[in-house]
């Protein structure tokens, strides 16, 4: 399925949702970790294309998908919404 098709019946599924009433709203602690998790994934990916690796924020370290997923905390998923 081309990404317009896909894009409009997701579109389409979420206005019902809202219409619905159950729709999920983000809490802003979830809009700022998906926010986060977004910005590390762009700039891994920037580094990558570049030749360089990328580092996690906390430690200056080089950052694996290990790095990523060690701590179910921090990890955001669709089985951990409420």
């Amino acid at each position: 399925m081309d990404r317009s098709k896909q894009r409009e019946i997701a579109s389409k599924g979420g206005k019902a949702a809202h219409q619905k009433g159950t729709a999920h709203e983000w809490t802003s602690e979830e809009a700022r970790e998906a926010g986060r998790k977004g910005g590390m994934a762009s700039h891994r990916r920037k580094q990558e294309q570049q030749g360089g690796t990328a580092t996690t924020p906390e430690t200056g370290g080089e950052m694996s998908e290990n790095t990523m997923t060690s701590n179910p905390e921090q990890m955001i998923g669709s089985d951990n919404l409420p």
